[in-house]
């Protein structure tokens, strides 16, 4: 007994996970491929997309030209106040343009997302009437909240899904969501859970850097690489259109603007040696400091190589934020696919 003890335990141990003499084969994640990307000078591809979109603030109609190559049109932007009432709908008899124009509806502040989205209120009811009253007006609906809270998760959906429930089946119900390079535990904004509820997500790839980061690209291209992959995978390429930016940004490597103590004035004094005058009798200085500024912006070979990269990837629709901010040369490197 004590032998055939000694070799059942011998056995059990030769089955154990891991102790095989044959080690199990790792699944080996394949590389992204280089970024190409086109030397400078070179003769730039024109671009071409089932679905081309461009925002337009209102008050901002002119900077939308005759000609440009655009399919659509997120006109912006309607508001809620602080009632939850919506509030500075555009016009939208002042876009004249051979293209489909969107609402866009954006709700700024986390308190006043929480506030407007509560389920069962009655600020909640009356919103969502008065945006099924002012999509009539309009080919389609954009909600643009980028301040709902991870409470608030679930209230946006149910929102997003009586809105739809609401709006004629000839009206677009699109949302613009945040950009994410890969699945978020407990995000707020959940691809896999909002697309089946809408015909399109913006997502919004720009911001990698902002304002109040450290500098970099407003969006890199292996950032917007990423962000494209993961979107294609979970929204689908049907749904999905990559936003990007026209727009730049600057940081200064010093900003003097600040509460002082009067410990902290008193040094400013010592170190600067100021000359200390008055004004009504309170005490006022001037100093000058050096300041050193990094600015990242987007040009037609940026903008050019981010449409490639994006085309190459197998997505058919993009959206610029916004009309009126870009170099008009970028115009030259884009073209709508024709209707089939």
């Amino acid at each position: 007994m004590k032998h055939l003890a000694v070799n059942i335990i011998i056995l059990n141990l030769l089955l154990l996970p891991g102790c095989s003499s044959t080690p199990k084969e790792q699944k080996q994640t394949e590389p992204e491929p280089p970024l190409v990307l086109p030397d400078i000078g070179e003769e730039l591809p024109v671009s071409t997309f089932g679905e081309i979109w461009g925002y337009v603030v209102a008050g901002r109609e002119a900077s939308l030209t005759k000609g440009l190559p655009l399919s659509d049109i997120g006109y912006f932007g309607a508001e809620i106040d602080s009632y939850g009432k919506l509030i500075e709908v555009p016009d939208r008899r002042k876009i004249s343009f051979p293209a489909r124009v969107h609402l866009v509806v954006a709700c700024n502040g986390r308190a006043l997302t929480h506030f407007t989205l509560m389920p069962g209120s009655q600020e909640r009811k009356a919103l969502i009437a008065d945006l099924l009253a002012a999509a009539k007006n309009f080919d389609g609906l954009q909600i643009d909240f980028e301040n709902v809270s991870a409470r608030d998760a679930d209230a946006y959906f149910t929102f997003l899904k009586e809105l739809r429930a609401g709006l004629p089946d000839d009206k677009m119900f699109t949302a613009a969501l945040r950009a994410y390079t890969r699945k978020v535990p407990d995000a707020v904004y959940d691809y896999e859970k909002i697309a089946p509820v809408v015909d399109r997500i913006l997502v919004m790839a720009y911001d990698e850097h902002w304002s109040t980061s450290k500098p970099g690209s407003i969006a890199s291209l292996k950032w917007c690489r990423d962000v494209a992959s993961y979107s294609l995978k979970v929204i689908g390429r049907e749904k999905l259109i990559m936003g990007l930016p026209f727009y730049g940004r600057a940081w200064g490597n010093h900003n003097p603007s600040r509460a002082l103590t009067h410990s902290t004035t008193s040094d400013l004094i010592r170190e600067r040696g100021v000359t200390i005058g008055r004004e009504e009798g309170i005490p006022v200085f001037d100093y000058d400091v050096t300041v050193s500024v990094k600015v990242y912006y987007e040009d037609e070979y940026s903008l050019s190589a981010r449409m490639q990269m994006y085309k190459s990837m197998n997505v058919g629709a993009i959206g610029f934020w916004r009309i009126g901010q870009e170099t008009q040369s970028v115009w030259k490197f884009l073209k709508l696919e024709p209707e089939q």
